[in-house]
């Protein structure tokens, strides 16, 4: 993962999660039942597992297991059943954090993308901050991460927030390598077929969004962050107390200062210039896209006294930025704004 954001490169294998799970083996010749899945959207830890690779039902069709949704969430203490469902089809990971603004963007895209799937793969959600040892076993050095699970087995995907287009190449990709290890079952909705045929469980259709923030959306879906950036600033510009707006212009102008920088040069220019504003607000995005917010914080306020009145000026854009990016309501967010003010004045 030397670039930030990576292209969809070819899948790999990554690490092996057998330390963190204990699958009771299965005789060779009798599948487990199927997992039974709770209310909850989470993976159910009580069920004793998932019918093995290849798995065929009666009729002879690939077999299918029931969930509560086609996306759920995971924690260290459940994720052996995500590893027990990838027997049937192959499970997407999303390592995200809520403070996180490109999971932000990404998670909408993978939910899309999945459902539109019918049941043929599964997202797993996993918040790295209340995960160590899956954020650990999935080498998640910046989210969102991305990975994937077949046959019990991990694959590393991307990092990053990428446009709809090449994650949906990923996944077809991900369809292939599942092909090829024989996982081909499917997984269906819990009461969907029910619920589908009351219109009282009708889900309204979601509202609209206003035109700009639209025109932003297909942008960065198409990877034009520059498109994206001043659909954006026309927005803000028409109603400037439109936050979303404000959070949006702030977190694809991260994207787009990311596009392409490659970490080692990052860090390697940051380390020779300690005193230049420019590199150090270069390693302090990567910081940030990579979730070490403190980190970037404590190194620009650090900085800021030694600057002259422009350097001062770009590293308080830049923060304010990032105070958009995190979330104006995270404590770290109020600590580094205390902290800079104090700065300023």
């Amino acid at each position: 993962m030397s670039n930030v954001p990576p292209l969809p490169a070819g899948l790999r294998g990554a690490v092996d999660l057998s330390s963190l799970v204990n699958r009771p083996a299965q005789p060779a010749h009798q599948h487990a039942p199927a997992p039974t899945a709770g209310a909850g959207a989470g993976v159910d830890p009580s069920a004793e597992g998932a019918p093995g690779p290849g798995a065929v039902d009666a009729s002879g069709a690939p077999a299918a297991v029931q969930v509560p949704s086609l996306v759920l969430d995971a924690t260290d203490a459940t994720f052996s059943q995500v590893l027990e469902l990838s027997n049937v089809v192959p499970i997407v990971v999303d390592l995200w954090a809520e403070w996180c603004g490109p999971c932000k963007q990404l998670s909408p895209v993978l939910e899309k993308l999945v459902a539109e799937l019918g049941g043929r793969l599964l997202l797993v959600k996993v918040d790295v901050d209340a995960n160590p040892q899956l954020t650990q076993a999935f080498q998640a050095q910046s989210i969102p991460t991305v990975a994937a699970v077949v046959a019990g087995r991990p694959v590393s995907l991307f990092v990053g927030a990428l446009p709809e287009a090449q994650v949906r190449d990923v996944f077809d990709q991900v369809l292939d390598l599942a092909a090829q290890n024989g996982v081909t079952g499917t997984v269906t909705v819990a009461g969907a077929e029910g619920a589908a045929e009351g219109e009282e469980a009708a889900e309204p259709a979601p509202e609209p969004l206003p035109p700009h923030h639209q025109e932003a959306y297909d942008a960065i879906d198409r990877g034009d962050y520059a498109a994206a950036q001043a659909a954006y600033r026309t927005a803000i510009a028409q109603d400037p107390r439109d936050q979303l707006a404000v959070a949006g212009l702030a977190q694809v102008s991260l994207l787009a200062r990311l596009q392409g920088a490659t970490i080692a040069e990052v860090r390697d220019a940051a380390a020779a210039a300690p005193t230049s504003p420019e590199a150090q607000l270069a390693v302090a995005d990567l910081d940030v896209s990579g979730g070490h917010v403190d980190d970037a914080f404590d190194r620009l306020l650090t900085l800021f006294p030694q600057l002259d009145a422009a350097g001062k000026d770009a590293v308080r854009t830049r923060m304010l930025e990032y105070f958009e990016i995190v979330g104006t309501d995270d404590p770290r967010v109020g600590a580094a704004r205390r902290r800079l003010t104090m700065l300023l004045y």
